[in-house]
């Protein structure tokens, strides 16, 4: 079972932008991906890791989960990202988790969790290798998050834009088969036309819909919908209560099973239930 702590709305900030940073710690998302890799110009990378740095030092973010994605080590900047986290998390920075770009396989996560020993590791699941190894990768005991990177693994698979994400269903499937037998948390990838609300709800419960525990942003105007969608509604709390009540009342009465609008209540649907309430009961403990 994956972590209660809510992953609803995953919202991508460049490292490099002060002002964004400032305004992130009024924003109403669960958790924030600090990005030193693709949101930040080639020019900016040195630059925006000592204002993201500074950031994490200064501002206050709140109980919202603090996920800075370093840029492959593979790259020029990476294995500097790398010891610059590991040199702030030694001088008390909060940084909750490491995402690491473009994971293939779990030696990808090695090499990171060397460099960096204290913290959390999350995992960009976005090449079709990935997809591949999901279940190696999320098996790796350093490793806490799985992101689904939708639109890297559409360049890499030549897959066309489908409005039912048809052509990535094989990859999304294979990642949360591999999360949530390994009890990770997994963030669907985002959704590109940030002024379509009706296309962004569709895909975030179609998300919720298989599984996923919240949805990666690229703007602010799409957190309420990502939020109600991956919250337990007023109708599921009720029936998880309801649920839980009526087997609690047959297990006094010496009986295995109840029943609730009609339909038979087992010893898993109540481990669902109790889930929800759960899940609910930490999205009202980030409000208060």
């Amino acid at each position: 079972m994956t972590a209660a702590r809510p992953t609803r709305s995953v919202l991508y900030i460049p490292g490099s932008k002060e002002r964004a940073l400032e305004k992130a710690t009024g924003l109403a998302c669960d958790a924030i991906i600090f990005d030193l890799e693709d949101a930040v110009a080639v020019d900016e990378k040195v630059n925006a890791r000592a204002i993201l740095i500074k950031a994490l030092r200064e501002a206050d973010f709140g109980a919202r989960m603090r996920i800075v994605r370093i840029n492959g080590l593979d790259s020029d900047w990476g294995r500097d990202d790398a010891f610059a986290m590991a040199a702030a998390l030694k001088d008390g920075v909060k940084i909750d988790a490491v995402l690491i770009p473009k994971v293939s396989t779990k030696s990808d996560l090695d090499a990171v969790a060397n460099l960096i020993p204290t913290v959390p590791l999350w995992a960009m699941m976005e090449t079709a290798l990935g997809m591949l190894n999901a279940a190696d990768i999320a098996a790796h005991p350093r490793l806490e998050g799985m992101v689904m990177g939708t639109n890297d693994l559409a360049k890499e698979l030549q897959s066309r834009f489908r409005a039912d994400r048809l052509p990535l269903q094989t990859g999304l499937g294979l990642c949360l088969l591999a999360a949530k037998s390994f009890g990770k948390i997994i963030v669907d990838g985002v959704y590109n036309a940030f002024k379509d609300d009706a296309g962004l709800r569709a895909e975030c419960d179609q998300g919720r819909d298989m599984g996923f525990d919240g949805k990666t942003l690229i703007h602010p105007a799409q957190l309420d919908i990502a939020n109600a969608a991956f919250a337990p509604s007023e109708a599921e709390i009720d029936l998880a209560r309801r649920q839980i009540a009526a087997f609690d009342a047959a297990q006094a009465a010496g009986q295995g099973v109840a029943v609730v609008d009609g339909k038979i209540v087992e010893n898993l649907h109540i481990v669902t239930a109790r889930q929800v309430l759960a899940k609910a009961e930490a999205i009202a403990a980030l409000a208060s």
